[in-house]
């Protein structure tokens, strides 16, 4: 995978996952998939088509963002979580204040950023 490829499908990834969150939610998000595909040795495209692991990538029917300007600020948080440290200590998952998952009490409760909370 080329490093252009890559940076689509991180920007991609945040663009789905975190558009309408504060630049902080965008930024831990992209740090979210970085460490996993850091922690699991895989592409970062592997990483978001892994099963079960980001929802937008079982309900769209379309990757192509519909919001250009959204899009852009997201690719803007992208590039800076690329260059500056993990803020999120290592978080491999999140999930929205929301709701509750099963799988938070096998995680350690980092931060919530925006309306996401963040755990490793």
């Amino acid at each position: 995978m080329t490093l252009l490829e890559g940076l689509l499908w991180l920007t991609l990834n945040v663009y789905h996952e975190a558009r309408s969150e504060p630049q902080i939610g965008q930024i831990a998000v992209a740090h979210v998939t970085l460490n996993r595909a850091k922690k699991e040795d895989l592409t970062i495209k592997d990483v978001v088509h892994k099963p079960h692991q980001f929802s937008w990538t079982r309900q769209q029917k379309s990757y192509f963002p519909e919001d250009p300007q959204a899009f852009l600020k997201c690719m803007e948080s992208v590039v800076i979580a690329l260059k500056n440290e993990d803020f999120t200590h290592g978080s491999t998952h999140y999930h929205l204040t929301s709701v509750s998952p099963d799988w938070v009490s096998e995680y350690t409760f980092v931060k919530q950023y925006g309306s996401h909370k963040f755990y490793r």
